[in-house]
């Protein structure tokens, strides 16, 4: 995942959390202690509890940043004047790579957030709410009617989240491949019917 599509920011608190997340990005999350991580970060355990409260409360906003860099490149991806199957091919690439390096926490995290865990609380709106808005855009964007595209945009979402969970479980990228592109085929279809049926 390319750091220049959204920087954390330059605050000691964002120079931290872009550390953690290229940091876990080359080596995985694992059971790494808070210590262990503050050791292969640069700085010192006692500023990461400063600035996230607890190791669970890192790996949250290491969720959440690489959540929000992930719609960045959504966005990106479909705004680069390709025709909407190759941007969306262009983009399950781009998520897969991330998911290989962040799936594992992210699935974890959200298992936590179910569960009501403190740490966690705040990603129970970020990991639905927050990409709703940005999917139901692309549905509109395709030609999905306004009436529909805010039902296709959640299912798209909870479609390709599946899809993600299968890929860490089963590790068959090409047979999950071809079912990310049948959902972004059959989300074009839906939007020629639905649009033929709006005029």
């Amino acid at each position: 995942m390319s750091r220049s599509v959204t920087a954390a920011g330059t605050s000691p608190r964002a120079r931290l959390l872009d550390a953690a997340i290229d940091h876990f990005g080359r080596h995985g999350i694992g059971d790494t202690s808070l210590r262990g991580i503050a050791e292969a970060v640069g700085t010192s355990h006692r500023m990461l509890i400063y600035h996230f409260g607890s190791r669970e409360g890192l790996l949250a906003e290491v969720t959440r940043e690489v959540e929000a860099r992930q719609r960045a490149l959504m966005t990106a991806a479909y705004d680069a004047d390709l025709p909407p199957l190759e941007a969306g091919a262009r983009y399950w690439e781009e998520t897969v790579e991330a998911t290989l390096r962040y799936g594992p926490l992210f699935f974890e995290l959200a298992a936590h957030a179910m569960q009501g865990r403190e740490h966690a609380a705040g990603l129970r709106e970020e990991l639905i709410a927050a990409w709703l808005p940005s999917v139901t855009e692309l549905c509109r964007a395709i030609g999905l009617p306004e009436e529909q595209a805010g039902t296709h945009a959640r299912l798209a979402l909870g479609a390709a989240r599946g899809l993600l969970l299968d890929l860490l479980v089963t590790g068959e990228r090409e047979e999950v491949a071809r079912a990310a592109d049948l959902l972004n085929r059959l989300l074009l279809l839906s939007a020629e019917v639905g649009g033929a049926g709006a005029r």
